[in-house]
């Protein structure tokens, strides 16, 4: 979903050609599938695209192609620190682009079922992303 939404937004702005977005998973139990059905039932009702994306796995060389890799929750954090080459590579946590939240993880709708409370939650942090990122590389 957050792929989905932070392409949106970018493509939004006319930047889809300055910066590369990607997302992976830390598990490899979906490798290959698109979205989950409620995931693109919300994004699909937001009017945001989810064409051509794919589940993959996080690798090693990402660390190296990324500027910024971002974790949902703690665990993700976690479980990308294992899979890094280097063990000092910053790793942000989603909700620590979300201004004053109290949240300290994305619930995963795959558990809750609550696709809303999660867009929402994506929504808010990836335009604090994407103005973080126009800020910091002059875009």
């Amino acid at each position: 979903m957050a792929e989905a939404v932070f392409r949106h937004y970018v493509k939004a702005e006319g930047l889809e050609d300055q910066i590369h977005i990607d997302s992976a998973g830390t598990g490899d139990w979906h490798i290959g599938e698109p979205p989950h059905h409620g995931t693109r039932a919300k994004l699909d009702e937001a009017g945001i695209s989810y064409a051509g994306q794919k589940a993959r796995q996080v690798k090693p060389n990402d660390f190296d192609e990324f500027t910024y890799i971002i974790g949902m929750d703690d665990s993700n954090v976690s479980n990308m620190r294992k899979i890094a080459r280097n063990p000092d590579v910053t790793l942000y946590r989603f909700v620590d682009f979300i201004p004053g939240t109290t949240y300290t993880k994305v619930p995963d709708p795959w558990y809750t079922g609550d696709f809303e409370e999660t867009y929402r939650l994506i929504s808010a942090g990836c335009r604090y992303l994407l103005d973080k990122i126009k800020k910091e590389h002059n875009l």
